[in-house]
């Protein structure tokens, strides 16, 4: 089940783009997320959430994160990634948007693919200047 982030869903939703970062970014040191942590928390509060929700369990398995039609991120539990949730989230917001964009660290090939095959294009390179990694910036129109 897909629905709207509520006050109440911002520190599991916290713990998972936390986990979710280290584990895709590791070649950006896991400190990096950990300073950030609180503050995105406060963020999460003012940006437009879709959270992935196990009908079975009530277990938030995954969210995505939106400030206008910018994907700040697609965040899907590690036990349950490449399983749909995802794709699933993603498919949510293209039905809500009529064009999104996204940045994407260079080296995480695994979420470039994913993008690729759901029609995002690269349109730049561009650097990230609080990593000082390179990230493609990536669009979809419908």
């Amino acid at each position: 089940m897909i629905r709207k982030c509520q006050s109440t869903d911002i520190n599991e939703i916290a713990e998972i783009w936390l986990d979710t970062n280290i584990k895709a970014h590791n070649f950006i040191p896991a400190q990096y997320w950990q300073n950030h942590f609180e503050d995105v928390k406060k963020m999460f509060l003012q940006a437009e959430i879709y959270i992935y929700e196990n009908e079975e369990t009530n277990k938030i398995q995954g969210f995505i994160g939106l400030s206008d039609d910018y994907i700040a991120g697609i965040f899907i539990c590690s036990e349950v990634q490449s399983q749909g949730i995802g794709k699933q989230l993603l498919d949510f917001v293209k039905r809500i948007k009529v064009n999104l964009n996204l940045k994407v660290y260079k080296m995480n090939v695994r979420a470039i693919k994913f993008y690729q095959r759901e029609n995002f294009r690269i349109l730049n390179e561009d650097m990230d200047q609080n990593t000082k990694e390179k990230e493609y910036i990536m669009v979809w129109e419908q």
